[in-house]
């Protein structure tokens, strides 16, 4: 079990003052089997003149704010503490072959089948979205996943393959690409975020028939030996949940090449980026504008209380 202090600043400033904004944060920590969110602030400046809280499509908390009053710098400053447990993951070669898993919710969404009561959910995550389409693409995405997704093969063995070659397949690199940039051309330059290399894997695991869902979350980096942790230095992460008949969801990150542990933080889920983006809105006015994130995770001993 690890505690976490976690500060998510996100500040627009506009080259002209914005005179209505409306705006839908994921930012409060989900509330999961393996995750406690202890306490949650968020903060708007300036101040919203509408917020509530309620839950979205896919169950995760979401704030909804709107300022009314002119203002050419908006800051979102959110703060989390979280109780994150170890997670036991099953030996990959004890799950069923992946065949089984893509038969079983496709039979059942066509009505040939009965589908066991955690499928039911997952059905929706085997089609082509927004960030994730499939289309034309879908035989190319399929052919890469093919390598791995052998005949018979157990689906967690062949899931931690497909992430353990897209790990050595593609290169980090935060300069290549853009929230906006498509997923086929992430897979044609071989470079990316974790974002993409979410996107990508998705993209591979549907192809195939298979429901797998975007996670989006935080989680903990090392400082340089005998550095201090820097405040804002950390980001937002993502990586891939993959339903797994009488397992439920199985969970991997390809950028790291590994399953989730108690260093992953759970934000949200979706189909994709766009359903669990931190900040979503729209703004009358304020002609161009800037970004800035800091993210800062900060791992606590129990009992500690985090600086302010």
């Amino acid at each position: 079990m690890q505690e976490y202090d976690v500060r998510h600043d996100t500040t627009y400033h506009y080259d002209s003052p914005v005179l209505l904004s409306q705006q839908i944060a994921h930012l409060r920590p989900r509330e999961v089997a393996h995750q406690q969110c202890l306490s949650h602030e968020l903060a708007i400046e300036p101040p919203a003149s509408v917020q509530r809280e309620r839950r979205d499509f896919f169950g995760n908390p979401v704030t909804a704010f709107a300022v009314y009053a002119p203002h050419d710098r908006l800051l979102v400053r959110a703060r989390s503490r979280i109780r994150v447990d170890a997670r036991r993951w099953p030996e990959a070669a004890s799950s069923l072959a992946w065949e089984a898993a893509r038969d079983h919710l496709r039979d059942g969404l066509s009505g040939h089948a009965p589908l066991q009561d955690d499928a039911r959910d997952a059905g929706q995550y085997r089609f082509g979205s927004p960030f994730v389409p499939l289309g034309e693409a879908s035989a190319t995405y399929a052919d890469y996943a093919l390598q791995c997704f052998t005949p018979g093969r157990p689906l967690v063995e062949a899931l931690l393959a497909l992430s353990a070659r897209i790990h050595a397949d593609f290169s980090f690199d935060p300069e290549a690409t853009s929230v906006a940039t498509p997923v086929a051309q992430v897979f044609a330059e071989r470079r990316g975020v974790c974002q993409d290399f979410s996107h990508l894997m998705i993209a591979c695991l549907r192809a195939l028939g298979l429901a797998a869902r975007y996670v989006s979350g935080y989680l903990l980096t090392a400082p340089p030996p005998g550095q201090p942790r820097l405040i804002g230095a950390d980001a937002s992460h993502a990586w891939v949940a993959v339903w797994c008949p009488g397992r439920g969801w199985v969970e991997v990150d390809p950028t790291n090449d590994l399953q989730p542990g108690s260093g992953h933080i759970t934000i949200a889920w979706g189909r994709d980026y766009g359903d669990v983006s931190p900040l979503r809105g729209v703004i009358l006015g304020g002609g161009g504008h800037k970004v800035e994130v800091a993210v800062t995770v900060m791992p606590l001993e129990e009992g500690e209380h985090a600086p302010v």
